[in-house]
């Protein structure tokens, strides 16, 4: 018997595995923070005899180097990946024996790497789960546009040939574990669930219905944009990441705080939108800890930018740092949690703006008023539909392109919320007079608003 043990990390949309037998076991594309795994490996009593890595990431930061010195065991990674450091490289067929009657076999699987490796667990001799990291996904398949351009094409062909691969010498009920795909932009689409198999993706992902040129075709179409951190994750993978440092940052008073946000660093408030809206320091800016934190702050940010985390409790912060550790923003230079009142200097107040519905704005319009509608979605979603009239600037491109945004009050929105409360944290921060638009929308139809497409 084997057992599979899987580690979330919903922020950025990715899986890590344990899996073994009753002495030893196998981590998966381990994330940065390592000691997760570990306490997973002690609550099994199993000991971690090999770190596999599927391919060198584009998302995050690995923690396979540091987890094979602490533990021990051989670290996995494909032959054809160029690093700078120490390790087993498997090729296509290679093969370790993880436990007694489990053997784990390299699968060469390009395409979202050109050397992007699968591995199958096999239980005595015969195909009981596939670890297809940025290979085969729920429904779709990892995207392959992050290497080099001009790769682009030769990967996605790649892609489909994998996912051919993978079904021709798998049997129907082998579960498919992948890495990406759970929110993640290194899918080349989303899809729905959060479990498959092998019998499942024959009928459903596109990559073994569609005929290779119809399925290239539309996966170039559909790429959607790459989040700018990506262009750090590889290299730091390549040349092994150093261990990360959890330990709490230095504590800020309001004065610390003031001073860094004159220096131009980044304050970043973790609470809820609502709180935030209602009051903050004046230049924070809002990632709320329960959103996509990582995804979003890694995108926007100057890289390499001191950063400031504020919240609620502590333990916020130590969620947001663990999280921002796994996309290389190491280490906070300061935090301040508690009352947002102990945040700002006497004689100074909060700032705040205030947040509305889609209904609100249709009420502003109707009325006459001339506001600016400004609509942070990506392109792709704005393809679908947006409100007559709006500005769009992507969340991820407002910080460089803030003078672009007409002069007014500015209703911004989103899709549901969140990167509506980036972007007006935003422009708050540069002074415009700014409304939150905190509602799905789907609401603006039924507002009243006119919707178009491009």
């Amino acid at each position: 018997m084997f057992f599979v043990d899987t580690l979330e990390f919903e922020g950025l949309g990715n899986r890590s595995y344990l899996v073994g037998g009753p002495r030893a076991a196998v981590a998966v594309d381990p994330p940065r923070d390592v000691d997760q795994v570990i306490a997973a490996a002690a609550k099994r009593g199993v000991r971690i005899a090999y770190v596999a890595e599927t391919h060198v990431h584009n998302d995050y930061i690995t923690g396979g180097p540091e987890l094979a010195r602490i533990t021990g065991a051989s670290y996995l990674v494909p032959a054809a990946a160029h690093v700078s450091f120490a390790r087993t490289p498997v090729a296509d067929g290679d093969t370790v024996t993880v436990d007694e009657g489990l053997v784990l076999r390299a699968l060469a699987t390009p395409g979202h790497t050109p050397h992007h490796t699968s591995y199958v667990l096999e239980e005595d001799g015969r195909g009981a789960a596939a670890f297809t990291g940025g290979s085969l996904l729920i429904g779709t398949v990892g995207r392959p546009d992050l290497v080099e351009p001009r790769l682009t094409e030769e990967l996605a062909r790649a892609q489909h040939a994998s996912a051919h691969r993978l079904a021709d010498e798998l049997d129907d009920e082998v579960p498919v574990l992948p890495t990406h795909g759970f929110g993640s932009f290194c899918s080349s689409s989303q899809a729905e669930g959060d479990a498959t198999t092998i019998g499942r993706e024959r009928t459903a992902n596109d990559a073994l219905t569609l005929d290779v040129d119809t399925f290239v075709a539309e996966m170039l179409a559909g790429l959607d944009d790459v989040p700018a951190y990506y262009a750090h994750m590889g290299p730091a993978n390549a040349a092994g990441p150093a261990p990360v440092d959890l330990t709490p940052p230095g504590r800020a008073d309001a004065g610390e705080i003031a001073a860094r946000l004159a220096a131009g660093e980044w304050v970043v408030d973790l609470r809820s939108r609502t709180a935030f809206a209602e009051g903050h320091v004046a230049g924070s800016f809002n990632f709320e800890g329960d959103g996509k934190l990582a995804t979003y702050l890694a995108w926007l940010i100057p890289w390499g930018k001191p950063v400031t985390l504020l919240a609620d409790t502590p333990e916020r912060i130590a969620d947001a740092q663990r999280e921002l550790a796994r996309v290389g923003i190491d280490r906070p230079a300061a935090a301040a949690t508690g009352d947002p009142a102990a945040w700002i200097r006497e004689g100074e107040r909060l700032a705040s703006f205030p947040r509305a519905r889609f209904a609100d704005l249709a009420e502003v319009r109707g009325r006459g008023e001339d506001v600016v509608v400004l609509d942070v979605r990506r392109d792709s979603e704005r393809a679908a539909g947006h409100v007559e009239g709006a500005v769009h600037v992507p969340v991820h491109e407002l910080y460089g392109r803030l003078d672009e945004v007409p002069s007014g009050t500015v209703w911004v929105h989103c899709a549901g919320g969140m990167r509506a409360a980036i972007a007006a944290s935003l422009l708050d921060a540069a002074g415009r007079a700014v409304v939150a638009v905190d509602d799905g929308f789907d609401a603006a139809r039924e507002a009243g608003l006119t919707v178009t497409r491009p």
